[in-house]
């Protein structure tokens, strides 16, 4: 059995706070409406190369993982976040196998909850199979 635990220690990407309307949730008023939603993203993947080369084609562009991550949560409404972290993990690990291991956090800043909140939202971790 593989070590996960070892597969993501190392290099990353890092895209933090990245911001999105999207009409995702079990509510009606969620889908008529929409909301804001919060996304993090850590790609990891041997960043050395292009430490090395300062070349962009030796590692995976920030702009094209938000891209990802833009047209999942701008795009077709999914009930639960769970469902549109999935999507954006398994998009991510299909279009650049030099990417190990995937976290992505989905929070929703406005939920009705008694008491204030940053967010409430999951963070999943996909591996490379």
């Amino acid at each position: 059995m593989t070590d996960h635990g070892e597969m993501i220690k190392g290099d990353k990407l890092v895209l933090r706070g990245l911001m999105f309307h999207g009409y995702h949730g079990v509510k009606p008023e969620e889908n008529k409406l929409g909301q804001k939603f919060l996304i993090d993203v850590d790609a990891w993947m041997d960043l050395q190369a292009a430490g090395n080369s300062d070349d962009l084609s030796d590692t995976v562009s920030y702009t094209a993982i938000y891209s990802i991550v833009k047209q999942v949560l701008e795009g077709v409404p999914h009930k639960l976040l769970e469902s549109v972290a999935q999507v954006i993990a398994s998009t991510v690990l299909s279009k650049f196998p030099q990417v190990s291991a995937v976290r992505i956090q989905v929070g929703k800043p406005h939920v009705a909850v008694v008491g204030p909140v940053d967010y409430l939202g999951v963070e999943i971790t996909r591996y490379r199979s």
